[in-house]
């Protein structure tokens, strides 16, 4: 049976600088109702190593981090079908709208792709404009084992420079 999952709304506000796009949220996240809610995802620990923060202890703590950065965070798919959390099973994308996300946040100045999924589906749908430079990144995922925690920093520094 094939299940249609959908992302969550932006977390944005009008001073944001940098826009981190994933694909879809996965199950666990869409169980917890958070942004990178699986235990293992490394997305929360990346951001407060390479901006030297604590590391948030809850959602909140999190959220107020984001806003500390001027980060915001979004998925590049509205709905899509995928069994499971794989981004390798997502198929038939419906995506979120992010050119008019982009005309209403006029200080955004990065958007970086959290993983290669997410990038493929932004080339798909839309098209890369000056003066926003795009950068894409190794994924947090879990399931994206083969890079350590170190390789993803050394990576992830990158949104922040």
């Amino acid at each position: 049976m094939e299940t249609t999952k959908s992302s969550f709304a932006p977390i944005s506000n009008p001073d944001i600088e940098i826009l981190i796009l994933g694909s879809l949220p996965g199950d666990k996240s869409i169980e917890v109702n958070e942004y990178y809610g699986h235990p293992r995802n490394r997305f929360w620990k990346i951001l407060a190593t390479i901006s030297e923060q604590n590391q948030p202890e809850n959602y909140k703590d999190k959220l107020a981090l984001l806003q500390k950065l001027k980060i915001g965070l979004w998925d590049v798919a509205q709905n899509a079908i995928r069994n499971g959390s794989l981004d390798s099973a997502i198929k038939s994308v419906e995506p979120n709208d992010i050119g008019n996300f982009i005309t209403n946040h006029p200080k955004l100045r990065i958007i970086a792709f959290n993983g290669k999924t997410s990038e493929a589906l932004f080339n798909k749908y839309f098209d890369k404009k000056p003066p926003i430079h795009y950068i894409a990144l190794p994924s947090s995922s879990p399931a994206n084992a083969r890079f350590d925690f170190e390789t993803l920093r050394v990576a992830w520094q990158k949104v922040l420079e």
